[in-house]
């Protein structure tokens, strides 16, 4: 998967990211990556909700990876964070 094909989910608003999304398909590309981390897990499935029921309707969920994630910060201390990537698909 190419790297512009991925929206890394962060602490923007959702439809900062809706709309990135939206653009995307618009300009051609058939499948898109939401990737997101801790907190912004549930802000990257409203994302792929609002893209699904209110822009995209032919839009589905092709899978859904979660796993965990080992972060070793700056004092040594390792602390597990959840992920999350939706792969969206557009039926064509």
């Amino acid at each position: 998967m190419p790297e512009e094909n991925i929206v890394y989910i962060g602490n923007k608003p959702v439809m900062n990211y809706v709309l990135a999304v939206v653009t995307q398909m618009n300009s051609g590309v058939s499948e898109v990556v939401l990737k997101a981390r801790g907190r912004a897990i549930s802000r990257a499935v409203d994302v792929a909700e609002i893209v699904r029921n209110r822009f995209i309707p032919d839009m589905d969920v092709e899978s859904i990876d979660i796993c965990t994630e080992e972060i070793v910060g700056n004092d040594g201390v390792s602390t597990n964070v959840s992920t999350i990537e939706i792969h969206l698909k557009k039926d064509n």
